[in-house]
């Protein structure tokens, strides 16, 4: 297993490797972030366009049926009952008005469920956090203890190194 610049995992990495590994993993994230704000935007234009689909066909409903299923239902409700031919139209009028406004609250529905969506402006708010936790890092200091192993496993790698080439 290696880290994302290639050394050994658990080695001792230079500065200018976790450099450019941190680099990496950043860029990385970025994109990713990118990406998932892509994805929720997609997501939010699918329930504008669900909206938009379902007032469209309310209204196409309401405009092309009314002439047929006016006739066909008032007339079938002078047969059933006997009443005025005027109030057999009014009633279904009424009814087709009745499936216009169902499909309307459908449309209602789904238009507010795409502007609940504030998937951009949640990944906008993610980066910000990250920028803002990462202006504000600062590198630990290593304790006395740790500059004193360093500096002895360079004596030792050095010494290491002499003995090679002596020998070589």
């Amino acid at each position: 297993m290696s880290a994302p610049d290639g050394s050994p995992v658990g080695a001792e990495r230079s500065i200018g490797q976790l450099f450019a590994s941190a680099t990496t993993e950043m860029s990385a994230l970025v994109h990713d972030e990118i990406a998932l704000a892509k994805a929720q935007l997609k997501q939010d234009v699918k329930k504008g366009a669900m909206s938009g689909g379902a007032f469209s066909v309310a209204g196409a409903v309401l405009l092309f049926s009314l002439p047929m299923l006016n006739f066909a239902l008032a007339y079938g409700i002078r047969t059933w009952s006997d009443w005025n031919l005027a109030v057999c139209f009014l009633l279904s009028f009424a009814a087709n008005v009745l499936v216009a406004l169902v499909l309307a609250l459908i449309g209602v529905v789904f238009a507010k469920k795409a502007q609940k969506g504030k998937g951009p402006q949640k990944v906008a708010a993610s980066v910000k956090e990250t920028a803002g936790v990462l202006q504000n890092a600062k590198p630990h200091p290593r304790p006395d203890s740790d500059n004193k192993v360093l500096e002895e496993r360079v004596r030792n790698t050095k010494a290491i190194e002499a003995v090679a080439r002596s020998s070589s």
